[in-house]
Parts: structure tokens; C-alpha cells; sequence
């Protein structure tokens, strides 16, 4: 079975994350800029350059997904599992702003912990969906996870 490319989907769901990764780059451009100055950062925090490199292939990533499960056909299934995706992108785009602006790491520990349920929930509600779709998420939660554990060894080392 050969599906047909729609592609002012794939525009719109590649579109979503990629801004929300980049308009979050542009607001705490001048936090990450003192957190890269002023804060101690534990021995195997990856060099700074690695970071936008990584969430550029995640959001492009996370774009492809919603839009195998965008393009999946109707279901309740799909409904709460775009639900959940949009949820989650909301809680990453904020997650920048406590951790980066308001320099306030025990709370971004405490939202990025949540922000790693979601991505998990989520995977699992399109696994539901499109098993492949799932997997293409797994590179996500890896990142998120370390980035869980590089915010926790922040919070105690500031």
C-alpha cells in the first residue's frame, strides 16, 4: 500500500515544533547566554554547540511523527495521542524558560521530570497508532533522560 504524500500536512506538523524549538531559542537566547557564563555545569555536560544541533533533528523528528499520526485516519485514539503531543511540546517550550531565564533548577527538575511522562505517555498513545511512529520518538526520550539527569546534577552543583 503506497499512502499519498499530503503535503501541506507535513508542512504544518514539521512546522509546529521546528518554530516552538526555534521562537524558545530566540527568548532565552540571553539566559542560555549567562547560564553558559555563570554556571557550573557537571564533567560530562556535552559542549554547548551540541544542543541546538540535537533539538533541531528532534523537532524535525517529533514534526514527522505527529504527521504519520496526523495522516493516520480518524480515531479517539489519535485525538487524545495529538492531545498529549501538543501538551508536551507546550510543557518543552517552557520548560527553556524556567531553566534558562529564570535560572531556577530545582523547578525546571520538577518540569523536565513531567516533560519525560508526557514524552513517554505520548510514544505509548502512538504506539497505539502507528507502532513505527512510536519508535521514531525513542530518540527523544533518550535525550530528554539525559537532559534530566544534566538538569538534576545542575541543580546541585548551583
Amino acid at each position: 500500500m503506497v499512502m499519498k504524500l499530503d503535503i501541506k500536512k507535513l508542512i504544518k506538523n514539521l512546522a509546529v515544533p521546528i518554530a516552538i524549538g526555534a521562537i524558545s531559542g530566540f527568548l532565552t537566547k540571553g539566559g542560555v547566554e549567562d547560564f553558559n557564563t555563570n554556571a557550573q555545569k557537571p564533567a560530562f555536560s556535552p559542549p554547548d554547540i551540541l544542543f541546538p544541533i540535537v533539538w533541531t533533528i528532534l523537532y524535525i523528528l517529533m514534526g514527522i511523527v505527529a504527521y504519520i499520526i496526523d495522516t493516520s485516519g480518524y480515531s479517539d485514539n489519535k485525538k487524545r495521542a495529538l492531545t498529549l503531543y501538543y501538551v508536551q511540546l507546550g510543557f518543552n517550550f517552557l520548560w527553556s524558560f524556567i531553566f534558562f531565564n529564570m535560572a531556577n533548577y530545582l523547578l525546571a527538575f520538577i518540569w523536565i521530570v513531567i516533560l519525560l511522562g508526557l514524552i513517554i505517555a505520548t510514544t505509548v498513545a502512538f504506539y497505539k497508532i502507528n507502532p513505527k511512529a512510536a519508535y521514531l520518538m525513542i530518540p527523544y526520550i533518550l535525550w530528554v533522560s539525559f537532559a534530566t539527569v544534566l538538569n538534576f546534577s545542575i541543580f546541585l552543583l548551583n
